[in-house]
């Protein structure tokens, strides 16, 4: 029995928070417009465009880095001077 009202408080309370993130977003005209998922997809996609922007970032700066620590190992040769 107790786990009946908890399932029915957590639904409650989900649903809640649906109606007032959609007030929150349309006002009173949240019932012709309802947000549904799309929120979660663009939630979701913003994370995945941030997790890519970082993965380049950080691929980038070990490039850099490894190309640097190249060119301190092997110093380019100098090319003699000759006559003029």
């Amino acid at each position: 029995m107790a786990r009946e009202f908890d399932t029915q408080l957590i639904e409650s309370v989900a649903v809640r928070r649906a109606r007032m993130r959609e007030l929150l977003l349309w006002g009173r005209q949240r019932r012709v417009r309802a947000t549904g998922d799309g929120f979660r997809w663009l939630r979701t996609g913003l994370v995945l465009a941030a997790v890519a922007c970082a993965v380049c970032v950080g691929w980038s700066f070990l490039q850099n880095v490894v190309a640097e620590q190249q060119k301190a190992r092997n110093p380019a040769p100098t090319q003699p001077a000759g006559p003029r």
